[in-house]
């Protein structure tokens, strides 16, 4: 993890610069024309909810830009603004609902899928699976598949030690493999696109 947090200090040494020299007002342009996408695509991968997610982002944008005269640089500053966004993200969560833990898969609840058969239907439909994985299960599930985002990526965006990242990612990848396993659409050439 330290080379992923070293290499995000380099890629933003010009914003820290900015902040030192011209100060927060110009800092805080570039780092919101580099990170405002980033850091609402965090709160909709974590939150599920566009609405909220935007809610989110505006509030953790806004406590960045209060916060950035006292960036002590002791973290990188990605690390320090995907901290920020996810604890606020988390706030938003517990008020909206507990945290599912890794070790609960509790029931599934039912969503409409298409039908086995329907053209196209296989992606969907593992979306929809993807949905109904615990909260921490689908958050990295989310951001590593979805978002396209590296194990170092995703751990400094969860705040978490990369083996965690990577000990959820194989547990996501478990449960759905039994949800699929119990719906009868385990076998590999249902996925293929030439499938019938």
């Amino acid at each position: 993890m330290h080379a992923a947090v070293s290499e995000a200090a380099e890629r933003d040494r010009d914003i820290v610069e900015l902040l030192r020299q011209a100060g927060r007002d110009r800092a805080f342009e570039e780092l919101l024309r580099r990170y405002e996408g980033k850091v609402y695509r965090l709160c909709c991968a974590l939150l599920r909810d566009r609405t909220q997610a935007e809610d989110a982002a505006q509030e953790s944008l806004v406590r960045v830009w209060k916060a950035l005269d006292r960036y002590d640089e002791r973290a990188s500053l990605s690390s320090w603004i995907y901290a920020i966004t996810r604890n606020r993200c988390l706030t938003a969560l517990e008020k909206r609902r507990p945290l599912d833990s890794l070790d609960e898969m509790g029931e599934e609840a039912e969503i409409e899928l298409p039908a086995p058969g329907e053209p196209g239907e296989g992606h969907a439909e593992l979306l929809g699976l993807v949905e109904l994985l615990p909260e921490r299960l689908r958050r990295a599930l989310v951001l590593y598949y979805y978002e396209e985002r590296s194990v170092s990526e995703v751990a400094l965006m969860l705040g978490c030690p990369e083996g965690t990242v990577k000990t959820t990612l194989f547990r996501a990848r478990a449960a759905l493999t039994e949800m699929l396993k119990r719906r009868g659409l385990d076998d590999p050439a249902y996925w293929q696109e030439d499938a019938p």
